[in-house]
C-alpha cells in the first residue's frame, strides 16, 4: 500500500492528522517535480521551484484561498481566515 493510499484510508477513518500528512507528502512531490522542470529552463530565469509550486497551489484553489489581514482580530490570534 502506498503512503498516499494509507493516508487517504486514515482520513476516511477520521484521523485528524492525516490531512496534514497528505499535504506534506503532496507538497514534497510537487516541489521535486518543479525542481526537475526548472532545471531545464534557460540560465537566468527567475522563477524558483518553491514559487512555481505556490503559484500552482493558488491556481488550484481559485477563490477559496485564505485571505491575510494586517492585524489579527482581538478575538483571534489567527492571521488568516478561510
Amino acid at each position: 500500500m502506498s503512503d498516499v493510499t494509507r493516508i487517504l484510508h486514515a482520513i476516511e477513518h477520521g484521523d485528524a492528522r492525516a490531512a496534514q500528512d497528505l499535504l506534506t507528502l503532496v507538497y514534497a512531490e510537487l516541489r521535486r517535480v518543479a525542481a526537475r522542470k526548472m532545471a531545464s529552463e534557460a540560465p537566468g530565469h527567475t522563477l524558483q521551484p518553491t514559487a512555481l509550486v505556490h503559484e500552482a497551489w493558488l491556481h488550484l484553489g481559485g477563490d477559496d484561498q485564505p485571505t491575510f489581514s494586517n492585524s489579527p482580530s482581538p478575538s483571534s490570534e489567527r492571521l488568516w481566515s478561510p
